[in-house]
């Protein structure tokens, strides 16, 4: 363990910069080291505006005395930035690009993304699915996994794991293949054991209605599904399913499961995001080094009012620092 995490601070004009000092703000005294990756001027204005006047100081080594430091990763920019404009999409990928080349080089133990927005992204010009495949093309990592984790104030956690992603309904069952399925039970069993869970028991959802209803509804569940699932067993993986997501996720909700895998993203972020949307933590499996964010948006509507609640980011910021300690 390094003791560092990067915190990239996403699209400027959104409420990523303000949840990130906010969060920071609300951490442990303890040894590890924040590195935001973003505008400094912006910075700068957000920490007085907010009041919370955090000991931030510029990056020079990683070896210099203090916990919050901050580095330029782009063109300054203007103080009339609009919101969702190309140059708060540059910035963006700028602080990404620059805290995953960090990361990959093994100077950081992990980074935390702020919220982006992938349309104005997208509008740059180069093909932009999300943050999560940004991260994997750079890193050369294959065998990668969005993980959604929330909690509701009992204390009750989902882990949802998703085989596919960022792509439209009508592509879902084109796209699910047995090999991708496995790779997800298996990342998600993994996942357990890197949260020191006592067992690492997964749940898979079918794709279709009541999963199915033995080819009635749809017979991906017979010829994709299920397999994946033996798979899994044979490599001595204690996973269950196909089963309807309609009852899954009660089941899993109190405690008969330790993670879920979903078949699409909203298939599994309705639940996820119905108990844990304040804290709600999007966890990348795979990669070789630690990613967490906050499960929101950029809040543009919000954005520079000092109103952004900070409990997502901070939730991000925990869980990359547990993940760091454990694997020391």
């Amino acid at each position: 363990m390094k003791g560092w995490l990067g915190i990239t601070l996403g699209d400027p004009s959104g409420i990523g910069p303000e949840v990130a000092l906010k969060a920071l703000a609300r951490t442990e005294n303890d040894a590890f080291k924040y590195l935001l990756l973003g505008d400094t001027k912006l910075i700068e204005s957000l920490n007085k505006l907010s009041g919370l006047q955090l000991p931030i100081t510029p990056f020079q080594s990683y070896q210099q005395p203090g916990r919050f430091f901050y580095l330029q990763t782009g063109p300054a920019l203007p103080a009339d930035l609009a919101c969702g404009s190309k140059t708060a999409a540059e910035a963006a990928m700028a602080a990404l690009t620059e805290g995953a080349r960090r990361s990959i080089a093994g100077e950081l133990d992990g980074i935390v993304t702020a919220p982006v927005n992938k349309e104005s992204i997208i509008r740059l010009g180069d093909p932009f699915m999300g943050q999560t495949e940004y991260l994997s093309e750079m890193a050369r990592a294959d065998r990668t996994a969005m993980m959604l984790l929330g909690a509701d104030d009992r204390g009750r956690w989902l882990r949802v794991a998703l085989v596919t992603t960022h792509i439209p309904l009508r592509a879902v069952a084109d796209k699910l293949t047995k090999p991708k399925i496995v790779q997800t039970i298996e990342l998600a069993a993994q996942s357990c054991r890197d949260l020191g869970l006592s067992r690492a028991r997964i749940g898979v959802c079918g794709l279709n209605p009541h999963a199915g209803e033995g080819g009635e509804i749809g017979t991906e569940e017979i010829t994709t599904v299920i397999p994946a699932v033996e798979e899994a067993k044979s490599r001595g993986i204690d996973v269950v399913g196909p089963l309807a997501a309609d009852t899954l996720f009660y089941y899993a909700y109190n405690g008969h499961y330790d993670a879920v895998v979903a078949m699409y993203h909203d298939q599994g972020l309705g639940p996820l995001k119905m108990i844990g949307f304040e804290s709600g933590i999007n966890w990348t499996l795979g990669l070789p080094f630690i990613r967490t964010s906050p499960d929101h948006g950029t809040a543009y509507d919000i954005a520079r009012k000092n109103k952004a609640n900070p409990e997502s980011m901070l939730s991000a910021i925990n869980l990359a620092r547990r993940l760091a300690a454990q694997r020391t």
